[in-house]
Protein backbone atom coordinates (compact mmCIF):
# COMPACT_ATOMS: atom_id res chain seq x y z
CA UNK A 1 0.00 0.00 0.00
CA UNK A 2 1.54 3.28 -1.09
CA UNK A 3 0.49 6.55 0.57
CA UNK A 4 0.27 9.84 -1.32
CA UNK A 5 0.27 13.04 0.77
CA UNK A 6 -2.82 15.11 0.04
CA UNK A 7 -2.64 17.90 2.61
CA UNK A 8 -0.91 18.91 5.84
CA UNK A 9 -2.73 20.87 8.54
CA UNK A 10 -1.83 21.75 12.11
CA UNK A 11 -3.79 18.72 13.33
CA UNK A 12 -3.39 16.08 10.60
CA UNK A 13 -1.37 14.96 7.64
CA UNK A 14 -3.86 13.61 5.05
CA UNK A 15 -2.95 10.80 2.64
CA UNK A 16 -4.69 8.88 -0.11
CA UNK A 17 -3.95 5.20 -0.67
CA UNK A 18 -3.02 3.42 -3.85
CA UNK A 19 -4.86 0.11 -4.05
CA UNK A 20 -3.14 -0.82 -7.29
CA UNK A 21 -0.45 -2.74 -5.45
CA UNK A 22 -0.87 -6.17 -3.91
CA UNK A 23 0.98 -6.89 -0.72
CA UNK A 24 0.42 -10.54 0.18
CA UNK A 25 2.17 -10.88 3.51
CA UNK A 26 2.52 -13.97 5.71
CA UNK A 27 -0.27 -14.31 8.25
CA UNK A 28 -0.35 -16.83 11.10
CA UNK A 29 -3.87 -17.94 12.02
CA UNK A 30 -4.77 -18.79 15.59
CA UNK A 31 -3.54 -17.48 18.89
CA UNK A 32 -0.24 -15.71 19.37
CA UNK A 33 0.90 -16.29 22.93
CA UNK A 34 2.77 -13.56 24.74
CA UNK A 35 4.73 -16.10 26.82
CA UNK A 36 7.43 -18.53 25.72
CA UNK A 37 6.63 -20.24 22.42
CA UNK A 38 6.72 -24.00 22.19
CA UNK A 39 9.30 -25.19 19.64
CA UNK A 40 6.95 -28.07 18.83
CA UNK A 41 4.15 -25.79 17.60
CA UNK A 42 3.59 -25.93 13.87
CA UNK A 43 2.26 -22.80 12.22
CA UNK A 44 0.57 -22.95 8.84
CA UNK A 45 1.11 -19.73 6.93
CA UNK A 46 -1.48 -18.08 4.76
CA UNK A 47 -1.31 -14.68 3.07
CA UNK A 48 -3.07 -11.47 3.99
CA UNK A 49 -3.45 -8.33 1.86
CA UNK A 50 -3.78 -5.20 4.00
CA UNK A 51 -5.61 -3.41 1.17
CA UNK A 52 -8.41 -5.95 1.49
CA UNK A 53 -8.38 -5.97 5.30
CA UNK A 54 -8.24 -2.20 5.89
CA UNK A 55 -9.97 -0.66 2.87
CA UNK A 56 -13.62 -1.74 2.79
CA UNK A 57 -14.53 1.16 0.47
CA UNK A 58 -11.24 2.03 -1.29
CA UNK A 59 -12.56 4.94 -3.36
CA UNK A 60 -13.84 6.74 -0.26
CA UNK A 61 -11.01 5.85 2.14
CA UNK A 62 -8.13 8.09 3.12
CA UNK A 63 -5.45 8.07 5.78
CA UNK A 64 -4.31 10.68 8.24
CA UNK A 65 -1.60 10.84 10.85
CA UNK A 66 -2.68 12.10 14.29
CA UNK A 67 -1.02 15.15 15.78
CA UNK A 68 -2.07 15.51 19.42
CA UNK A 69 -3.29 13.63 22.47
CA UNK A 70 -7.02 14.41 22.69
CA UNK A 71 -8.02 10.77 22.01
CA UNK A 72 -5.32 8.94 23.96
CA UNK A 73 -7.74 7.30 26.42
CA UNK A 74 -9.29 5.47 23.45
CA UNK A 75 -5.83 4.27 22.46
CA UNK A 76 -5.37 6.79 19.64
CA UNK A 77 -2.04 8.53 20.19
CA UNK A 78 0.11 11.21 18.62
CA UNK A 79 1.69 9.79 15.46
CA UNK A 80 -0.87 7.02 14.88
CA UNK A 81 -2.01 6.45 11.31
CA UNK A 82 -5.80 6.41 10.96
CA UNK A 83 -7.82 4.69 8.25
CA UNK A 84 -10.86 6.90 7.57
CA UNK A 85 -13.92 6.03 5.46
CA UNK A 86 -15.86 8.99 4.03
CA UNK A 87 -18.76 6.78 2.89
CA UNK A 88 -19.84 5.82 6.42
CA UNK A 89 -22.63 7.74 8.13
CA UNK A 90 -21.75 9.60 11.32
CA UNK A 91 -23.56 7.89 14.18
CA UNK A 92 -23.52 8.13 17.94
CA UNK A 93 -20.38 6.67 19.48
CA UNK A 94 -18.20 6.62 16.36
CA UNK A 95 -14.83 8.36 16.17
CA UNK A 96 -14.68 10.87 13.32
CA UNK A 97 -12.46 13.37 11.55
CA UNK A 98 -14.48 16.58 11.73
CA UNK A 99 -14.07 20.05 10.30
CA UNK A 100 -15.55 22.70 12.60
CA UNK A 101 -15.28 26.45 12.20
CA UNK A 102 -12.16 26.26 10.04
CA UNK A 103 -10.25 23.58 11.96
CA UNK A 104 -9.91 19.81 11.79
CA UNK A 105 -10.38 17.70 14.89
CA UNK A 106 -10.56 14.04 15.85
CA UNK A 107 -13.37 13.30 18.31
CA UNK A 108 -16.05 10.81 19.33
CA UNK A 109 -19.56 11.78 18.17
CA UNK A 110 -22.38 12.07 20.71
CA UNK A 111 -25.73 12.76 19.03
CA UNK A 112 -28.46 14.81 20.74
CA UNK A 113 -31.85 15.90 19.40
CA UNK A 114 -30.93 19.38 18.08
CA UNK A 115 -27.13 19.28 18.24
CA UNK A 116 -24.19 16.97 18.73
CA UNK A 117 -21.12 16.84 20.93
CA UNK A 118 -17.57 16.15 19.83
CA UNK A 119 -16.05 14.34 22.77
CA UNK A 120 -12.33 14.04 23.49
CA UNK A 121 -10.91 10.98 25.20
CA UNK A 122 -8.57 12.93 27.45
CA UNK A 123 -9.61 14.95 30.52
CA UNK A 124 -7.28 17.80 29.51
CA UNK A 125 -9.58 18.68 26.58
CA UNK A 126 -13.10 20.10 26.63
CA UNK A 127 -16.06 18.66 24.71
CA UNK A 128 -17.21 20.74 21.74
CA UNK A 129 -20.93 21.47 21.35
CA UNK A 130 -21.91 21.63 17.67
CA UNK A 131 -25.05 23.62 16.80
CA UNK A 132 -26.58 25.05 13.63
CA UNK A 133 -24.42 28.18 14.11
CA UNK A 134 -21.20 26.22 13.54
CA UNK A 135 -19.64 25.51 10.17
CA UNK A 136 -19.43 21.72 10.57
CA UNK A 137 -18.64 18.74 8.36
CA UNK A 138 -17.88 15.14 9.27
CA UNK A 139 -15.07 14.24 6.86
CA UNK A 140 -15.10 10.56 7.68
CA UNK A 141 -15.39 7.82 10.25
CA UNK A 142 -12.26 6.20 11.68
CA UNK A 143 -12.24 2.48 10.94
CA UNK A 144 -8.73 1.55 12.12
CA UNK A 145 -5.83 3.08 14.06
CA UNK A 146 -2.38 1.80 13.14
CA UNK A 147 0.26 2.17 15.85
CA UNK A 148 4.04 2.13 15.82
CA UNK A 149 5.82 0.68 18.83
Amino acid sequence: MKLHRLKKTATFDFFSASTETVASLPFVEGEVKAGFPSPAEDFSEISIDLNIELLKNPSSTFFCRVNGESMRDLGIDDGDLLVVDKSLEPVDGKVAICYIDGEFTLKKIKMEKDFCWLLPANDHYEPIKVTAENEFIVWGIVTFAIKAF
